[in-house]
């Protein structure tokens, strides 16, 4: 089996990541000639923080990054106290990483590309997919370097401006909103503090101002203010300019990276046609507010690829059915705190619980945890007194199986059983210490899961285990 991929950003990445390790192969295409080297989608949501842990890059991401930092507020150039975006939480027996992680894109996927590289696997730049048609049994496509590629499916992981989208005629409904324009720069500070964020503004008008995020392993910080009317510059000096209005009274140094970004809010009428996928930005582009974009589109990949892999039909319908519902609500909640944040909200700087994307669910019926939600972590022990954690039992391409206080089926590969103490059963066991696991699955003896690749609940019967 081949699968194309266009596009070698986090979404692209990620799915070649779970493809290359499921044995299939794999080609990133990318047209642009050099990797993308700014900071853009700096928030890590803590669901992909597990994702990342599944697919063995976690490590390389919390080296490299670090947690949101406090902000320093100072209003008309005096310190007027300090903010969170959203509070500390503590890990707990069910949610590892509860918190957000800050890494620069471009980071990011650089360590996505070396984790890629480990499978044989490399970003083939300055490729541009030019045209493609598909039949029944394989999609082909030529590439601007004059090859013609016969593979099994194609996805576009290729933006907002997706050629693969265009290509297939799937309207982008949505809008893009011109009144209003944010400036976004990486730049270096070095009158600041790079273990603080900071938000500067008059003290009339505390809710318009500039904000600067330090980029962990940089040395610079991410700069986010609105644009002056009639301004169309993103240079160091219009950025100096809107620090010196509001008397921040600091110097910026060098500017790295600059864009100038409108709202724009859209959704792919469809995610699948035939053997063609979109993913990311190519299926939904979001407002930057709320950390959702990157997020979902690495959300959309880690779907995705198993099921390409297994290459069932039902399943390979399932992934528009699934994710584009999730979309839909994504855009729901980057476009609320849009809203804040342009009429200068109180609270517009703050994130709650469902920018988290831990609450992600494609359920099929009512209950406390049924089919579609996302499979809780638990502390465990394994047999031979080793502590574990129910994620290290779904690592890997692989579903696992999950009875509580019973033997699994013999034979059955990832099977476990979930055991009290004292409890004894033949066949692969581990044992709930602390009742844990029980208690966030509401599992009493002989209550059975299925956890699927993706590491939500599924169910037994759509399920057949491996690749064809």
């Amino acid at each position: 089996m081949l699968v194309l991929i266009a596009g070698a950003g986090p979404t692209g990445l990620t799915l070649a990541i779970d493809l290359a390790r499921r044995g299939v192969g794999v080609r990133v295409i990318d047209k642009a000639t050099e990797y993308f080297a700014g900071s853009r989608g700096d928030g890590l949501q803590p669901r992909t923080l597990e994702v990342f842990d599944d697919l063995g890059v976690l490590d390389a991401v919390l080296a490299a990054g670090a947690p949101q930092a406090t902000f320093r507020v100072h209003l008309d150039g005096a310190f007027a106290g300090e903010r969170r975006m959203s509070p500390l939480r503590e890990p707990t027996p069910a949610v590892p990483h509860p918190n957000g992680w800050v890494l620069g894109q471009s980071q990011t996927e650089g360590l996505l590309r070396d984790r890629l590289a480990e499978y044989g696997v490399r970003v083939e730049l300055g490729t541009e997919l030019v045209a493609f048609r598909q039949d029944g049994d394989r999609v082909t496509a030529v590439l601007s370097t004059g090859d013609e590629v016969r593979a099994d499916y194609l996805v576009g992981a290729d933006g907002g401006k997706s050629f693969v989208r265009k290509t297939l005629g799937i309207a982008f409904e949505g809008s893009t909103d011109e009144s209003v324009r944010m400036l976004l720069g990486d730049v270096a500070v070095p009158d600041l503090d790079p273990a603080y964020g900071y938000w500067f503004a008059r003290a009339g008008e505390p809710m318009a101002g500039v904000m600067l995020s330090p980029l962990p392993g940089t040395g610079l910080f991410q700069f986010v203010a609105p644009l002056p009317e009639g301004e169309t510059s993103a240079s160091l000096e219009t950025l100096q300019a809107q620090l010196d209005a509001l008397g921040a009274g600091v110097r910026l140094d060098r500017l790295a990276w600059s864009t100038v970004w409108r709202p724009n809010v859209r959704l792919a009428e469809r995610f699948r046609d035939g053997r063609v996928f979109l993913a990311g930005d190519a299926a939904h582009v979001h407002p930057p507010t709320g950390g959702q974009g990157l997020n979902t589109g690495v959300q959309d990949a880690y779907n995705l690829g198993w099921k390409l892999a297994d290459g069932d039909p039902g399943l390979l319908d399932s992934y528009e059915t699934e994710r584009r519902a999730v979309a839909i609500r994504v855009l729901e909640v980057s476009t609320r705190l849009l809203r804040k944040h342009v009429e200068g909200a109180e609270d517009a700087l703050e994130r709650g619980e469902d920018t988290w994307q831990l609450d992600i669910s494609y359920r099929t019926g009512p209950g406390d945890l049924v089919t579609g939600d996302r499979a809780p972590d638990a502390p465990v022990v394994d047999g031979n007194g080793k502590r574990l954690r129910l994620f290290d039992l779904f690592r890997g391409p692989h579903a696992t199986r999950l009875v509580f206080g019973a033997a699994a089926t013999p034979g059955t590969p990832h099977a476990y059983a979930v055991l009290r103490p004292g409890q004894r059963v033949a066949g692969p066991s581990v044992v709930d210490a602390e009742g844990h696991a029980f208690a966030a699955y509401h599992a009493t003896v002989g209550t059975e899961f299925l956890i699927r690749p993706d590491g939500h609940v599924g169910a037994i019967s759509r399920w057949r285990e491996g690749p064809r």
